[in-house]
C-alpha cells in the first residue's frame, strides 16, 4: 500500500546543560517514533503538554534535523535538508495565527511569498492564484490589502491555511491550529480544514491536546506520551476502548460539568466523566 506519510524510527536527542563544569546529559524528546498516515486520512495525534508533539512535527517539517530515522512520502524517502522541494509536499498550520504572519506585509504578499520564493508564474499569474485561494479559504478580496494586526485570530488563520496551500501540498500538519482562538471560531476553522480536506485531497496530521477536536476530525488517532507513540487505532476504538492505561488516563481528564447542580455560587461544582 503506498502512504501519504510514514515515519520510520523517528527519534531525537538533545544534550542538556547542567553546569558550567559538568558534561551535559542526553534527554529523548522523541524515540523511535513508526507512524503511517493512508492519503486521504486525518490522523490526531495527541498527549500532554512536553510528550513531544511539536518536535516531531518539526522534523518531519525539516525543521529540526532527526538524530535517526526517516520520513518517507508516498513510499519516497525525502530528504529533509532541501527545504524547498519539502515545501511543495508538505505544509504547516501553525497554533498562534499571529506569530506566523509577518505583521509589516499586506495580506496578499503572505500569501503570495511561496510562489515568489519557488519562482512558480509570473507576477499576474501569481495574483490570479492569490485571490484563487483567498476565495477557497473564505477571505473577502478587501482583505488581502491590510495587514495581518488589522484581521481578527479567525481570519489571520484562514490566511496561514491559505498560504500553506498556495503550493498545492499534498500533505498539511495542523499543530494545534485552533487552540488560540474562540469557541465559535474553533468551529468554523475546524469545518473549514474539512471542506478543503474533502475538495482537495489532502492528508492532515492533525496535532492536538484537546481531545473533542481530535474526535470530530480525525479518522484515526495515535497516543504520544515522553516521546513514544504508546497506542494508535480507529478514532472510535481509541475514545472508546481504550487498551493501554496512559490513554485511559488521558481520557478520563475529559471533564464536564453537571448542569443539574445549578450555579457555582449555588453549590460546589462537582465534575464527571465525559461519556
Amino acid at each position: 500500500m503506498e502512504w501519504a506519510l510514514e515515519l520510520c524510527d523517528l527519534t531525537r536527542r538533545f544534550d542538556i546543560k547542567k553546569g558550567m563544569w559538568k558534561k551535559p546529559t542526553e534527554f529523548t524528546a522523541v524515540d523511535k517514533v513508526n507512524l503511517r498516515i493512508r492519503p486521504g486520512e486525518v490522523l490526531g495525534l495527541v498527549g500532554e503538554s512536553g510528550c513531544g508533539k511539536s518536535t516531531l512535527s518539526k522534523m518531519i517539517l525539516g525543521l529540526l534535523a532527526p538524530s535517526e530515522g526517516n520520513v518517507l512520502i508516498e513510499d519516497k524517502e525525502i530528504d529533509l535538508s532541501d527545504r524547498l522541494a519539502l515545501a511543495k509536499m508538505i505544509q504547516p498550520v501553525f497554533q498562534d495565527p499571529y506569530s506566523s504572519l509577518n505583521p509589516r506585509k499586506k495580506i496578499k504578499d503572505i500569501i503570495r511569498l511561496p510562489l515568489v520564493l519557488h519562482k512558480i508564474g509570473s507576477a499576474k499569474e501569481q495574483e490570479a492564484s492569490v485571490l484563487a485561494i483567498a476565495e477557497k479559504v473564505g477571505l473577502p478580496e478587501r482583505l488581502l490589502e491590510q495587514f495581518p494586526g488589522q484581521l481578527s485570530g479567525g481570519q489571520r488563520q484562514r490566511v496561514a491555511i491559505a498560504r500553506a496551500l498556495i503550493l498545492n501540498p499534498r500533505i498539511l500538519i495542523c499543530d494545534e491550529p485552533t487552540s488560540a482562538l474562540d469557541v465559535s471560531v474553533q468551529a468554523q476553522i475546524l469545518n473549514l480544514l474539512l471542506e478543503l480536506k474533502q475538495e482537495l485531497g489532502l492528508t492532515y496530521l492533525f496535532i492536538s491536546h484537546n481531545l473533542a477536536v481530535v474526535e470530530h476530525l480525525a479518522d484515526r488517532v495515535a497516543v504520544m506520551n515522553q516521546g513514544q507513540i504508546v497506542e494508535q487505532g480507529e478514532c472510535e476504538q481509541i475514545f472508546h476502548n481504550p487498551k493501554h492505561p496512559y490513554t485511559q488516563a488521558l481520557l478520563s481528564s475529559i471533564l464536564t460539568p453537571d448542569p443539574s447542580l445549578g450555579l457555582p455560587d449555588e453549590a460546589d461544582l462537582v465534575w464527571q466523566k465525559a461519556s
